[in-house]
């Protein structure tokens, strides 16, 4: 299920941001059409008028694709998420309010990159209960291993409905004894995803975010179009984008406990996921890479303070438990 899910991600990351298989793309005679100073694919349900003029003129030259004429959206500065009425549930519990909040952020603190990577990071602290908590299972399933495993190797051989109805009886037991719930596990997922794709479709569907610029990068911009034109901080943005995607994702599997053959699985599935995602990676916007570098840091920074929070745990049980059988076998005497 874990490899299926990487998977599922890996793929849905290559269709949002090359526009595969999406129709919310401006086109010309089937082609999608992209602001060739950013190398930027249009959306065609934008949310705010566009401020730079070459960008607001393209805009223009497609207003009958739009679903919402240009002439009647709002200004970004002055966007409120009851100014457009599009019907998508989806877009008015999400997208509209998160790219209020983006947009609000950043006219405050006069950067559109820094409102993004700050609101990733608060998205990530919120998701911090549910991401200790699936730490907590995965430990909770290493203590188990022993025992599950020994449970595997009893039913081994038996395929009949009894044997499988005490095989399941018995795991479940030993779930409760070390407080495992299976759906937990996935619970992050299913909160998390919903998150990424809305946050993605705020920062696509907000022209004021692609028209600033952060450390020389202007929003807007892929890498590809960037290095093509001379501009080698793209370079350090991409490794940026391989290296967190790397370490997030392998300290991820490395909770896993897993045998060898699903841990050479999810060891090529590492590799694949690397090789994709630094592929899509020349064609993503430079606001939604900034996302993806400071979340994914995040991640990385996260499961190392989980990760020392439990050995310390750790360390002061075993001195607990030496001592008791000391005294036990005293008293033996």
């Amino acid at each position: 299920m874990k490899i299926k899910k990487i998977a599922l991600v890996t793929i849905s990351i290559l269709l949002l941001t090359t526009g595969c298989g999406n129709k919310t793309y401006l086109k010309e005679d089937k082609n999608i059409v992209t602001f060739e100073e950013t190398g930027q694919s249009l959306q065609n349900n934008i949310l705010c008028k566009p401020r730079e003029q070459k960008l607001y003129e393209l805009y223009e030259k497609y207003n009958d694709q739009l679903s919402i004429k240009l002439e009647d959206l709002p200004s970004c500065e002055t966007f409120k998420p009851s100014d457009i009425k599009y019907k998508s549930l989806w877009e008015s519990i999400f997208v509209k309010p998160l790219a209020y909040i983006i947009l609000k952020l950043g006219l405050l603190i006069k950067n559109f990159g820094v409102s993004v990577m700050l609101i990733g990071i608060g998205i990530r602290l919120i998701l911090l209960p549910f991401s200790k908590k699936t730490m907590d299972q995965s430990e909770n399933m290493k203590k188990a291993a022993p025992e599950i495993q020994k449970i595997e190797k009893k039913y081994a051989n038996r395929t009949d409905s009894d044997a499988m109805m005490m095989k399941s009886q018995e795991t479940m037991l030993i779930y409760k004894k070390y407080k495992i719930n299976p759906v937990s596990g996935c619970l992050l997922a299913f909160i998390q995803l919903p998150l990424f794709f809305a946050f993605l479709q705020a920062i696509n569907r907000v022209p004021a975010i692609f028209e600033d610029s952060l450390l020389g990068m202007k929003l807007g911009m892929t890498p590809w179009v960037g290095i093509s034109q001379g501009k080698y901080i793209y370079i350090l943005l991409i490794i940026l984008i391989v290296g967190t995607t790397y370490f997030s994702f392998k300290n991820s599997m490395k909770n896993q406990n897993v045998n060898s053959a699903i841990e050479s699985q999810m060891r090529f599935t590492l590799i694949f996921m690397i090789v994709m995602i630094s592929i899509a990676s020349f064609s993503l916007p430079t606001a939604i890479a900034l996302y993806w570098v400071v979340t994914n840091g995040f991640v990385v920074l996260q499961n190392f303070i989980f990760k020392k929070i439990n050995e310390k745990k750790t360390d002061l049980i075993k001195p607990v438990k030496s001592k008791d059988k000391k005294e036990n076998k005293k008293r033996g005497k």
